[in-house]
């Protein structure tokens, strides 16, 4: 069976990991736990290709342990009791079990709970992997019997220590300088994404010397790193948002293409521009929500590619429209407002009354109709009569919201005329 290139370049002690010098350096966490001879349940969180196959195999084998690999993608619970009950089986005078979960978010938060009483019991000891959040996607009864530790990305100096090491155990690679890097710029930080990069050239590349303009052919696009179920769709759109909030058109397309080349749906990045729209600009420049939909309905107009322009300009415009969150807060204050009050009843002034009964109740009585009164604006009161008056909205003096505090300061000096 043909083993692919990642699987034979794996390193043989926790020492030749590389990129994570955080965890495995002289003062890393893991070695300190070998050196203690303590071995703990944790949990590798980080990046595709960042090693963390890799480390839960040393770790195994730093202490002497009998290690299980146990994917949540292609096993189910039942395989994993049989595990489980062989490692309770095993003689208390061998070698502990370290349980190694890849994808443990997979499972959900039900079967989750079945590693508790294991790891309560020391039955085994556990290492899970994941690429998502674990503060989402593990529950946190299980999270609290576990470290996390987090992973990087492998910078530049550990993907050429990668191509260094190929060069050492299998063959030179006869790579120029600039196509060197470029293979570790294409890499994006995974390691198992440049080893294979490298058998794609092994394999097709008949060259002494290999430059640039020789491999760009052989080498697949890799996707931008971006997984729309997984921490990094969040990270990403978190990333477009605040740009946009911070008023910087740059950064802000350069997330929007991110985004957008990493597969997300143009839509999805619409609606949330629109929410964008509402919520940090607003009533500064009220043209923005218009635009944001204009430029949603251009897109389903006109389809992809031509339609992302049209998204593109909202980006940009957002970006630099005159920012204000007023309307926001004031919806957040509103809504508390009607959550703590939310039996009362609308004063009787303003109830309609269809029926002679509903009249004889008081239903509209003294209701003044405002396009009658002077500035058509009566001043009587439309909150409950239990609940004194409220402030929730105070615009900005940016945009256009200058202009709705003028109306508003107008309002309010005719509310203290008429009372």
């Amino acid at each position: 069976m043909h083993s692919p290139l990642s699987e034979k370049l794996r390193p043989r002690s926790l020492g030749q990991i590389l990129g994570q010098d955080h965890l495995i350096g002289p003062k890393g966490f893991l070695t300190n736990l070998v050196t203690q001879g303590r071995p703990l349940s944790i949990l590798l969180w980080g990046p595709p290709g960042s090693g963390k196959t890799s480390i839960a195999r040393l770790y195994a084998q730093a202490f002497g342990a009998k290690f299980v690999n146990f994917s949540a993608v292609f096993g189910g619970i039942s395989d994993l009791r049989k595990i489980i009950k062989e490692a309770e089986e095993q003689p208390l005078f061998n070698s502990c079990t370290i349980l190694f979960v890849d994808e443990i978010h997979r499972f959900n938060k039900a079967q989750q709970d079945g590693f508790l009483p294991h790891l309560e019991k020391g039955t085994f000891i556990l290492v899970g992997a994941t690429t998502e959040n674990p503060s989402f996607s593990l529950n946190n009864a299980l999270l609290s019997r576990l470290r996390v530790l987090t992973l990087h990305s492998l910078d530049t100096s550990a993907l050429s220590q990668l191509i260094d090491r190929y060069e050492k155990e299998v063959k030179d690679l006869n790579l120029s300088e600039e196509a060197r890097q470029f293979l570790i710029h294409h890499a994006q930080g995974d390691g198992r994404y440049l080893c294979n990069l490298i058998e794609n050239i092994e394999a097709f590349s008949s060259k002494d010397k290999i430059e640039i303009s020789e491999i760009e052919d052989l080498l697949q696009k890799k996707s931008t790193l971006f997984d729309r179920s997984g921490d990094s769709h969040y990270n990403l759109i978190s990333a477009l948002h605040k740009s946009i909030r911070g008023s910087d058109p740059d950064a802000a397309l350069y997330w929007f293409c991110r985004i957008l080349e990493g597969g997300e749906d143009p839509l999805f990045l619409a609606r949330r521009l629109i929410r964008m729209a509402s919520e940090d600009i607003g009533l500064a420049d009220p043209n923005a929500l218009n635009l944001c939909i204009s430029a949603r309905d251009a897109f389903q107009m006109l389809g992809s590619p031509e339609g992302e322009l049209s998204l593109a300009e909202a980006v940009v415009y957002l970006a630099l429209a005159p920012k204000s969150n007023a309307v926001y807060l004031a919806y957040k204050k509103a809504q508390a407002c009607a959550q703590e009050n939310g039996q009362a009843s609308p004063p009787s002034t303003i109830l309609n009354a269809p029926t002679r009964l509903m009249k004889e109740m008081g239903y509209g009585k003294g209701y003044q109709y405002d396009h009658d009164c002077l500035h058509a604006f009566s001043g009587q009161n439309y909150f409950p009569d239990n609940i004194p008056r409220q402030s929730f909205y105070h615009p900005v003096e940016r945009g256009f919201e200058r202009e709705m505090r003028k109306r508003l300061d107008y309002f309010q000096h005719l509310r203290e005329l008429k009372n």
